[in-house]
C-alpha cells in the first residue's frame, strides 16, 4: 500500500493505492503486464478508511486488481472543509482522480466504485468520462440527493426549497453544511445524465438501508443498458452486517474482465 497525493488544482487528496500480490498471468501476458485499477470513494461525512471499502478493497485485490481508496474535498484527510463540499467540487475531483489513474504505467482500465453521495458521484462520473470508465459499481447509491433537495430535504432535515438557507445544521450526523450545497444540487438532473454511460454496471444495497432506499435502486436501473442490480438482505446502508457478502458480489462482478 502506498500513500500518495492527487492535486485538483490546488486542493490536495489523500489517496491509498494498493496493488494485487499476484495477478491473472493471462490478463498481464495480454495487456502487456498492465492490471485494472478500482478507483473507491466513500460517502457523505465518511472516508476512505470505513469497513466496507477495505471489505472491497480485500476483494478487488484478491481478484488481481489495483485499488485506489480516495478522500474526497472537505471529507477524511483531504483538503477542504466539510462545510464548503459540494457535488460539483465531488465531480471534479473524480475527474481528477482519473487523471491520475491513467497516467500510471500499470493501469489497462479503470472502474469506478462509490458508495452513497460516492456513488451518485462515480455514476455522474461515468457519464462525463463514458470513454474512460470500463465498469461502474454504484452502491447504496444516494442518486436522489438533487431530487429531494429540490422537495427542501437533505438527510431527513427540511429547509425551505424556494429560499435555501445560508447554511443547515444536520443532527443526526452532528455537522453545518453551507447553503451552496443545496442550491448547486438543486439543479442537478441526475436522470437525464446517466444514460449516457453504455457500459456495464453493478449496483449493491442492503434491503433494509435506512438512509437510502432499496427501492431507489431498483428504479434507477432502467437508466442503464447493462446493469445487475445485487441485494444484500437485510442488511444496513453501510453494509453494518454482511460487508462481506457485499464485497464478494463486487468481486464475482469483477473477475468476469480479467
Amino acid at each position: 500500500m502506498e500513500h500518495i497525493d492527487i492535486y485538483d488544482g490546488d486542493t490536495r487528496l489523500d489517496a491509498l493505492l494498493s496493488l494485487p500480490e499476484r495477478i491473472n498471468p493471462d490478463a498481464q501476458g495480454d495487456a502487456g503486464g498492465k492490471v485494472p485499477i478500482v478507483i473507491i470513494i466513500h460517502g457523505f461525512t465518511g472516508n476512505k478508511e470505513e469497513e466496507h471499502l477495505l471489505a472491497v478493497e480485500r476483494e478487488v485485490l484478491s481478484a488481481g486488481m489495483a485499488s485506489l481508496r480516495v478522500d474526497m474535498y472537505g471529507h477524511g484527510k483531504s483538503d477542504g472543509k466539510f462545510f464548503d463540499h459540494t457535488l460539483s467540487r465531488w465531480f471534479l475531483n473524480l475527474m481528477a482522480i482519473v487523471d491520475h489513474a491513467e497516467k500510471l504505467e500499470f493501469v489497462s482500465d479503470i472502474f469506478l466504485c462509490g458508495h452513497s453521495q460516492g456513488g451518485l458521484t462515480v455514476m455522474m462520473g461515468a457519464a462525463m468520462m463514458h470513454d474512460k470508465i470500463k465498469g461502474l459499481i454504484p452502491m447504496s447509491p444516494a442518486w436522489v440527493i438533487p431530487d429531494q433537495s429540490r422537495d427542501g430535504e437533505i438527510l431527513q432535515n427540511f429547509f425551505d426549497k424556494d429560499n435555501p438557507p445560508q447554511s443547515i445544521y444536520l443532527p443526526n450526523v452532528e455537522m453545518e453544511l453551507g447553503g451552496h450545497y443545496l442550491r448547486e444540487a438543486q439543479q442537478i438532473d441526475v436522470k437525464s445524465a446517466i444514460g449516457k454511460y453504455k457500459g456495464p454496471v453493478l449496483i449493491v444495497h442492503g434491503t433494509k438501508d435506512e438512509s437510502v432506499k432499496y427501492e431507489w435502486s431498483e428504479e434507477i436501473v432502467k437508466y442503464y443498458d447493462d446493469v445487475e442490480l445485487v441485494p444484500i438482505e437485510g442488511d444496513t446502508h453501510c453494509f453494518d452486517h454482511h460487508a462481506d457478502l457485499a464485497a464478494e458480489a463486487v468481486k464475482k462482478w469483477l473477475v468476469r474482465f480479467i
